[in-house]
């Protein structure tokens, strides 16, 4: 396997364990004001993702630094083209990362409503940008000679793209229920359970049209054995969810996300950023790839700090593993 293949493989490794980890924060925000029927029940669902959230993100910091040092071309065209989808993407986790900090400074309802609502904004925005930017790289935009994105803002906004949007806003919507039946106990952890399973049902159609629309218009035999796995384990997730085993409900839409972002990446390749407008101006692993040297360089440094980071990240799961309970959480803290 050569370094450009390795390396895309690896990006594709890292953007997947994101939306794998943050994808349950994600939902987690989203349910706040719908599952949280008081301060008390709220704090506790922000306490299920307190320690690990800002860990999440390091995979996405990571994925977007090996993309520009492997494809610099792919990174300068994207980002550029990109822009304005990456820069609300930014805004709404700066604003959730705040609300997080925040809600607790202050006793007053109003000020921890505030948060909240910043909270469940700062979810739903790159929830559902997400998948409209996954969308866009798969299906392509117009790029000129220099590998320039020629489009518009609004021409990212096209129907597939939505269709993605929607798809991963109810997917990690679902993957944070499952995630709250799991790490809740009590009256908190059944009702999660069953928004998980009206989620669920509710993200399996546009999740079906969209991976359906995938293959027809840009798959292959890898991705199609992909995603009727991916259709498999979603399906499991609801029925594991309705029998009450959280834990493997849980497993199940992690491994649908992790299936459904390998056939996207098996879409894409062997190109990175398809052109539209002239197929001959498409970003491939080969034509936006950094030299071999640097490749080399970011192999050996992966190879040595890349298990460290896992295992730290793993160590810090085990720590925090045990549920949360609104019995944790002082009265006094939670007076609304």
């Amino acid at each position: 396997m050569d370094l450009t293949t390795l390396w895309f493989i690896a990006i594709a490794v890292l953007f997947t364990g994101y939306f794998v980890l943050e994808g349950f924060d994600f939902g987690v925000g989203v349910l706040l004001p719908v599952l949280g029927r008081d301060d008390r029940e709220r704090r506790a669902m922000i306490n299920t993702i307190g320690p690990v959230w800002d860990g999440n993100e390091v995979w996405l910091i990571t994925a977007g630094g090996a993309m520009f040092a492997a494809f610099p071309h792919w990174y300068a065209s994207l980002f550029s083209g990109f822009y304005l989808l990456l820069f609300l993407i930014l805004i709404g986790l700066i604003i959730r990362g705040v609300a997080f900090e925040y809600r607790g400074k202050g006793d007053s309802p109003q000020w921890k409503r505030k948060w909240d609502r910043c909270i469940l904004v700062g979810s739903i925005v790159p929830a559902f940008l997400w998948g409209v930017v996954v969308a866009n790289l798969v299906r392509g935009v117009p790029l000129d000679a220099n590998f320039d994105y020629t489009g518009t803002f609004w021409g990212l906004l096209n129907g597939y793209a939505l269709l993605g949007g929607l798809t991963t806003l109810l997917l990690f919507t679902t993957h944070g229920a499952y995630f709250l039946h799991l790490k809740t106990a009590g009256d908190l952890s059944e009702r999660a359970r069953g928004l998980g399973l009206r989620f669920g049902v509710a993200t399996a159609i546009p999740a079906l049209a969209f991976l359906i629309w995938t293959q027809i218009a840009f798959g292959n035999s890898l991705t199609l054995v992909l995603i009727i796995l991916t259709a498999l384990t979603l399906v499991a997730g609801l029925a594991l969810d309705y029998s009450g085993r959280s834990g493997k409900a849980f497993a199940a839409t992690a491994v649908t996300i992790a299936l459904a972002s390998a056939a996207l990446f098996c879409a894409l390749w062997p190109e990175v950023l398809p052109s539209t407008s002239d197929p001959a101006n498409s970003l491939t692993h080969e034509n936006a790839a950094a030299t071999e040297k640097t490749l080399g360089i970011m192999t050996w440094a992966a190879a040595v700090f890349l298990p460290i980071v896992l295992l730290y990240q793993g160590w810090t799961y085990w720590v925090f593993r045990k549920r949360v309970s609104v019995d944790h959480i002082p009265a006094e803290k939670a007076k609304a």
